[in-house]
């Protein structure tokens, strides 16, 4: 590729003025045998280049363990072949609606909101984290042929702190790695967002989803020369559990598309895939003016209602887009490749083997620990999934409420064996008081860690402990269930039994187990009509979480998961199943 650079107006290439028309595309929530067709659906679009984040709670889920770094380098092949250049966003926050903003939780437990600030022990693992992340990144800068033209240092920072000395000292351990690419910042187009943010010598971008010359306006009074770009235009949303599905009418993200590019200015379209947030990597915002309020987690989509949907299928958005950005492109815009296959006979089962927690536990959980308070998640080094408390109210004693504080974020509480109640951050006393001697468990879920805003960092599972009326109760025996931890030779080892049978004092809560057998496998959608909450694996792969709540009713099975003939899948229930599962 030739040589890129920023002007005083423009991006140039050898000199030349250049108009960035890229879409976020996250590689971590497409599976790696489609990313080149998202990849053609964005060229049809009319974009000339990608943007991509990148999670290092994904690739480094213990310290030192690394999983898989190579893939955002195979990635980026592939936005090469793809004919496209790439933008790349390393972090090490990326919000993103992301666990935990992509921090690790190993991390994030013991510094706390020491993390994205100059504190030396959190400059050490960033910067070892990104001497094993940023080769993959320098090997295929444009200067070597590759794809890459820009790089951004932290992400949305005015929105999180002010600390100067921390973004100079990301800059020059990117310099240090081999980027030469040209560096930028992203951030609101607020006075002290810019301000907070910003780092002298660094091109400055906002994000925004209208008012693109008020947002452009506001940009130059902090940096009255350089290019003009969106990094983030937000053409959709996302959904949290609970609410509303977010849409944006098509022709109204359009014209602030249009406006944009009015403005003379590059843009970045967040988000013009979004793909999905498989195995539980879902983050969770809090509500608020200042985002210190109830936890909103986010589904397991992140459809965003975006141009190209989940499923990666046009929608009237994309035609809108393709019709808007046709006129800046070089040459007449290639047509969308064939859609994927899909799947080609639907079916419904019924699950045939079921298994209580306490077995699941057992077989696939981590080891017991007991302490005099209660663990926190990061405590256990649990990331995603559960954490079964136990402790022992001591008798004989009269009945008095039983209460948690600091949960995070919910929990399904059994005493002597029955189910009694849920409870959350919001509700954490159980409705009816609790007599003694009894054992109480408490199964407490992260529903997703917060991923913007000043609750980044915080620990999940009983942060503050455990009460009887305004006694502690001590002596707690915790042990954690990782989702990460459900593998087929591990999930080979549950005592399943046929459903319907053995079901005492857990009532439907477990792990299901069901086979079907496919012909013309591709991509489907899987239905859970009156299940309550969980998590699904087909073939062993986490296709998310499902929740009753709503809003959202199906997850994405990519057709790469299902193969021809026999398929397995888990349900794992937390609170109340229903009967059958529909493939579709």
């Amino acid at each position: 590729m030739a040589d890129f650079g920023v002007g005083e107006t423009d991006f140039l290439v050898d000199g030349r003025p250049v108009r960035l028309l890229s879409g976020a595309l996250h590689y971590f929530r497409v599976r790696e045998e489609q990313w080149g067709h998202r990849l053609a659906m964005m060229r049809a679009m009319g974009l000339n280049c990608v943007d991509t984040y990148v999670p290092w709670n994904l690739h480094e889920p213990a310290p030192g363990a690394y999983v898989d770094v190579a893939a955002l380098g195979r990635f980026l092949d592939a936005v090469a072949a793809a004919g496209l250049r790439a933008i790349v966003r390393p972090g090490p926050y990326i919000c993103a609606e992301w666990e935990n903003g992509g921090l690790p939780h190993w991390l994030t437990g013991p510094l706390g909101p020491r993390v994205r600030t100059g504190d030396p022990e959190y400059l050490a693992l960033v910067e070892g984290w990104f001497a094993r992340l940023l080769p993959q990144v320098v090997e295929r800068q444009c200067d070597r042929g590759g794809p890459v033209i820009m790089v951004q240092i932290e992400n949305e920072y005015g929105s999180w702190g002010s600390d100067q000395g921390y973004l100079r000292w990301l800059v020059e351990v990117v310099r240090s790695s081999g980027v030469v690419v040209p560096l930028f910042t992203s951030d609101g187009p607020e006075d002290h967002m810019l301000t907070g943010g910003s780092v002298p010598g660094v091109l400055a971008t906002v994000n925004f989803g209208s008012g693109a010359r008020e947002a452009f306006a506001t940009l130059r009074r902090h940096r009255p020369t350089g290019p003009l770009m969106c990094m983030e235009f937000w053409c959709g949303w996302f959904d949290h559990w609970g609410d509303e599905h977010s849409v944006r009418e098509a022709a109204d993200a359009a014209d602030a598309l249009r406006e944009i590019l009015e403005e003379g200015a590059s843009v970045n379209v967040y988000m013009a895939h979004g793909g999905t947030n498989f195995g539980g990597w879902a983050g969770a915002n809090r509500a608020g003016e200042l985002q210190d309020r109830a936890l909103e987690p986010t589904v397991t989509s992140y459809d965003y209602d975006a141009p190209i949907d989940e499923a990666g299928r046009p929608t009237e958005k994309f035609w809108r887009f393709r019709e808007v950005l046709a006129p800046y492109a070089d040459g007449p815009l290639p047509d969308p490749p064939p859609a994927p296959p899909t799947l080609a006979v639907p079916l419904w089962l019924e699950p045939s083997g079921w298994a209580p927690l306490d077995a699941v536990i057992e077989a696939v959980g981590d080891e017991e620990r007991a302490s005099p308070t209660p663990p926190t998640f990061e405590e256990l080094g649990v990331d995603r999934g559960l954490v079964r408390y136990r402790v022992c109210v001591p008798g004989p004693r009269r009945p008095y409420p039983l209460r948690v504080s600091g949960l995070r974020d919910r929990a399904v509480v059994y005493v002597d064996g029955g189910p009694v109640g849920v409870l959350t951050e919001e509700e954490p006393i159980l409705p009816e008081p609790v007599a003694g001697p009894a054992e109480v468990e408490l199964w407490v879920e992260s529903l997703g860690r917060v991923n913007y805003g000043p609750r980044v960092a915080e620990p999940k599972g009983i942060t503050g402990g455990l009460f009887h009326e305004r006694q502690y109760l001590h002596g707690v025996r915790a042990r954690g269930l990782r989702i990460a931890a459900f593998t087929p030779e591990s999930v080979a080892g549950v005592p399943f039994r046929p459903v319907g049978t053995g079901a005492v004092g857990k009532g439907s809560a477990g792990l299901y187990r069901a086979s079907m057998t496919i012909s013309g496998p591709g991509d489907a959608w899987l239905e859970l009509p009156g299940w309550g909450r969980g998590f699904v694996w087909v073939n062993g792969f986490c296709l998310g979480r499902y929740w009753g709540a709503g809003p959202q009713e199906q997850l994405f099975v990519p057709g790469p998961v299902l193969r021809e003939g026999a398929n397995d899948m888990w349900v794992l229930e937390l609170e109340g199943a229903g009967g059958a599962v529909g493939l579709r």
